[in-house]
């Protein structure tokens, strides 16, 4: 199949009737026999920023079907590729090892899968073979022996073939004697005894790259790179070293390419990394090395390239760039040390550096002004001072950066008026990233900038009241992030015409106002779109299939919630997180949720909505969060959720919702770490089905009508018991869409947690009619922080194992008829900010502890208490008197302590209230975009 008609050519009918003159066809000029075929995908693969039209083209341009045994006609046929079509996961005929006269045969990234045969091994004057795959095509090979039939191979590429199972692939390719590049990156190489005699001396391009080879048998590789004297590029990346760099690998003095990358190399620098002075690239990036960097490193004046990123060089940036600013600078076209704990100040050194096209020092703490002479580097094309303590002005002289095509200042603490003198000459620029800095954006209002951006972000700016305009005349713009920019304009229009649809766009945190209008969005494929924290109102618009998030919350959207889920009824959406929280849309919940079945995320909580939750949403098997709370709905909980067990989070509180509380939620929702049925008419008992819930964080059941006694084996609630520090990969990645957030009632405060909702471990039974004991079990949950059991009818005493709680920050009891002493036991509960046990039949000394006598006497009131810091005095002879006012010195001294008491706990009590408040800020992160974060905080 040939969807570009590439091929069209080759008709008869159509084409040329000699064959010499077919497309991709070469022949010999004397006898006419067919000698090449070129039959490789003409457009390039592109990135993931690659737009939906061109890799469109890029997949119709590939040729598809089967491969022809025709070919073996081709007698005199030495040249064979095929590579980057797309052949749909059928093997390789076995036929191609048949056409002996080959000695080019590329079959790269051609959609080829299954096992590669061993007829191959028959091509013996073969000097070039290419069967990189992609790790989707499933291309594997059992034995490599059929290799050592290719004694005369020059070039072997088979990265991403699976070789799991070719436990001889070593000892092979050791038979292998004119072989000079080979590449076997991400092959799943098994970790072999190495031969006695490593023979590969002639190699001059080595790529074991994304193998996770171990030291066992790197310590081999290393010891027989001595031999390879003639050995130019050596790719080890993304494997499990964790010894120091050899020394010996620093005496390849022919070595012009090295890349160690991301592996667990420790250990300071070598200064005989001085000794490589044939070294063109070197790539040392995400391990575990230290600074400095060696002087020597000067003496490498070939360096086109230094890739240093997340090492702990430690150092100040000044001091890196005198090392480098000899030989090297003369040369050096990529200098990365992103993330490399740099400090100090970027100087007047820059200028040194007249050939550098890229320049990363992103996430450092690099401080003081961007330096006006970086405007000499005229090369520049890559510019990333993103994530670091950069403060003053942007410098004008950015703008003589005329081949700039990335500026990324993101997240620094720069100011100030940025025009056209900063921006209006940089023809090229792509991608524009300075959110999170303090500018202010001032052109003209007919400014047209000589630019196509493809990424824009100007998060935290003040862009003015008013759309910008020039963006109209951005025809490729793609990503765009102007949140946060004191926007007060209605949308315009022209905001839907742009000819590359929307990958991302965030509008959100202005006070955009108006209605969304009511067309289909065109979107890219998983797109993402934050219209949140504005005054948009009026209903609900419809979106792209297309669109993978979706959050217009916090806004005035009013009425059903049909417009937008209904409108498409026959048609998939691919939508994956789904908020529109935080308006006043009113109604029923539609019954149409069979067309999302993409849905992990669904927030439709704080609304107005009413009626029953509809049975079709137990369709969505995908849903991880679901959030109802703040409504009005009504009816129980339908069965059709037990369906949904992926579920993670589910809030339904504060509706009126009735009946008893499912067992088949303890049955069927398995994975629950959030369950919240707070605020509603929930009848009848606690089902002890629900203790079968071990990854359970959070259970609130508080303000319902509740009966019955607080099951016994909630000590199987296996993470309040036991801290494991991770709520699991699904979870992880939901908090991390800025999505995953739970309102609990904290310390008598409804706050709202987000990514720090795995460290929160909390039961609240509180305002039912729940009576008998407090179950000794509930002190097996090690890890529970809050407690609340007030306002039930729970009697006997406070159990003595409470002390076993150690990481109890809020206790409340109050309100019941609990009766008996304060256990000494709380006195060793020392992370205790929150305590309330006023109203019940307790009696006796409350316990000597700085904690307990910190908390107002409010907390003991209602009560038969004597002791700090209540007023009542605890005589020798057990009778209880009220403080007196005489003036003995006891007295004072008593008085003195309670006063002290009572500051502490207003200390302790101020901060332990308004502490999350002032800490516990609700941050979002959606995309990350060229290393940069695009985190949006919700106030």
């Amino acid at each position: 199949m040939d969807g570009a008609n590439r091929l069209s050519s080759w008709s008869l009918h159509h084409g040329h009737g000699d064959c010499c003159q077919w497309d991709g066809v070469v022949c010999d000029n004397v006898t006419a026999h067919v000698l090449e075929l070129h039959l490789a995908n003409p457009r390039p693969l592109l990135d993931d920023y690659g737009s939906d039209a061109e890799n469109e083209a890029t997949e119709r341009s590939k040729l598809r079907g089967k491969i022809n045994p025709s070919l073996l006609n081709l007698t005199h046929l030495s040249y064979l590729n095929l590579s980057q079509n797309g052949f749909g996961g059928i093997p390789i005929p076995d036929f191609i090892g048949c056409i002996e006269s080959l000695r080019h045969l590329d079959l790269s990234k051609a959609g080829f899968g299954g096992l590669v045969p061993n007829q191959l091994g028959n091509l013996s004057s073969l000097e070039y073979l290419n069967l990189r795959a992609d790790i989707e095509d499933n291309l594997y090979v059992t034995d490599l022996q059929w290799l050592s039939g290719l004694s005369l191979i020059e070039h072997l590429d088979l990265s991403a073939v699976d070789l799991a199972q070719a436990s001889n692939w070593l000892q092979v390719l050791n038979t292998l004697p004119f072989l000079k590049n080979l590449y076997l990156s991400g092959c799943q190489l098994p970790q072999v005894p190495p031969p006695t005699h490593l023979n590969l001396s002639s190699l001059a391009i080595l790529d074991l790259s994304l193998n996770d080879i171990e030291n066992s048998l790197g310590g081999s590789i290393f010891h027989g790179l001595v031999n390879m004297t003639s050995l130019r590029h050596l790719d080890l990346s993304n494997n499990l070293f964790n010894s120091s760099i050899p020394e010996s690998l620093y005496s390849l003095d022919s070595l012009q390419f090295l890349n160690l990358g991301s592996n667990k190399f420790r250990g300071k620098l070598s200064s005989a990394i001085g000794n490589m002075t044939s070294a063109i690239d070197l790539d040392l990036s995400d391990n575990e090395l230290e600074g400095p960097i060696p002087i020597t490193m000067g003496n490498l004046c070939n360096l086109k390239s230094i890739v240093f990123s997340e090492l702990n060089l430690n150092q100040d940036v000044s001091t890196i760039l005198a090392v480098l600013s000899g030989c090297v600078s003369n040369q050096l076209d990529k200098l990365d040390l992103s993330g490399c704990h740099l400090s100090g100040q970027l100087t007047n050194q820059l200028r040194n550096f007249k050939s550098l096209k890229e320049l990363h020092l992103s996430g450092n703490s690099v401080s003081g002004p961007i330096p006006i002479s970086i405007g000499e580097l005229s090369s520049l094309r890559v510019l990333e001072l993103d994530q670091n303590q950069l403060k003053g002005q942007l410098p004008s002289s950015i703008g003589k950066l005329t081949n700039l095509e990335i500026l990324d200042i993101s997240t620094n603490l720069l100011e100030g008026v940025v025009s056209e003198i900063h921006i209006g000459n940089l023809p090229k620029l792509k991608v524009f990233q300075a959110s999170k800095n303090s500018f202010v954006l001032r052109v003209s209002p007919d400014w047209i900038p000589p630019f196509e951006i493809e990424l824009l972000g100007l998060r935290s700016w003040n862009v003015g009241s008013m759309f910008p305009l020039w963006l109209h005349s951005q025809k490729h713009l793609r990503y765009l992030d102007i949140s946060g920019s004191r926007i007060s304009d209605s949308l315009p229009g022209w905001l839907w015409n742009f000819s590359s649809p929307f990958q991302y766009l965030n509008l959100s945190h202005n006070q955009i106002h108006g209605q969304i209008p009511g067309i289909p969005w065109a979107m890219s494929v998983d797109s993402v779109i934050d219209l949140s924290f504005n005054l948009l109102s009026g209903p609900l618009a419809q979106i792209s299939p297309n669109v993978f998030f979706i959050d217009m919350s916090n806004n005035n959207f009013s009425g059903s919630l049909s417009p937008l889920l209904c409108y498409k009824l026959k048609e998939t959406m691919g939508t994956v997180i789904l908020n529109l929280g935080g308006n006043v849309l009113s109604g029923g919940i539609p019954d149409c949720w069979l067309n999302w079945q993409n849905l992990q995320v669904i927030k439709l909580s704080n609304n107005r909505l009413n009626g029953s939750i509809p049975s079709s949403m137990g369709t969505l098997q995908s849903i991880v969060s679901l959030h109802l709370q703040k409504n009005h709905l009504s009816g129980e909980i339908p069965l059709s959720l037990n369906n949904c067990t992926d579920l993670i989070l589910l809030d339904a509180g504060e509706n009126e919702l009735h009946g008893s509380i499912p067992r088949w939620i303890g049955d069927s929702l398995r994975k629950l770490v959030v369950l919240s049925l707070r605020s509603n008419k929930f009848s009848g008992y606690i089902p002890d089905e629900l203790c079968t819930i071990g990854s359970l964080q959070v259970l609130d059941l508080a303000d319902n009508n509740l009966i019955g006694s607080i099951p016994r084996c909630v000590s199987k609630f296996r993470a309040m018991a036991k801290f494991n520090g991770s709520m699991g990969t699904a979870i992880s990645y939901v908090i991390s869409a800025g999505t995953f957030v739970a309102t609990l009632v904290m310390k008598g405060q409804m706050l709202e947690y987000g990514t720090n909702l795995n460290l929160v471990r909390s039961i609240d039974l509180s305002n039912n009619k729940l009576s008998g004991e407090i179950p000794v079990e509930v002190t097996s949950l090690f890890e529970l922080q809050t407690l609340n059991l007030s306002h039930n009818l729970l009697s006997g005493t406070i159990p003595d194992r409470i002390r076993e709680l150690r990481s109890l920050e809020s206790v409340d009891f109050s309100v019941n008829k609990l009766s008996g002493s304060i256990p000494e036991s709380m006195s060793y509960l020392t992370f205790l900010s929150h305590l309330n046990l006023s109203f019940n039949n307790l009696s006796g000394v409350i316990p000597s502890s700085t904690q307990l006598q910190s908390f107002n006497s409010s907390c003991y009131e209602g009560n038969q208490l004597c002791g700090l810091p209540v007023p009542n005095m605890c005589p020798e002879n057990g009778t209880i008197h009220g403080v007196g006012h005489g003036g003995g010195n006891g007295n004072e001294n008593e008085t003195d302590w309670f006063w002290f008491g009572l500051v502490v706990g207003f200390v302790i009590g101020f901060w332990s209230v308004f502490g999350p408040l002032v800490f516990d800020k609700r941050w979002r992160s959606i995309y990350t975009l060229f290393g940069s974060q695009t985190n949006v905080e919700n106030h």
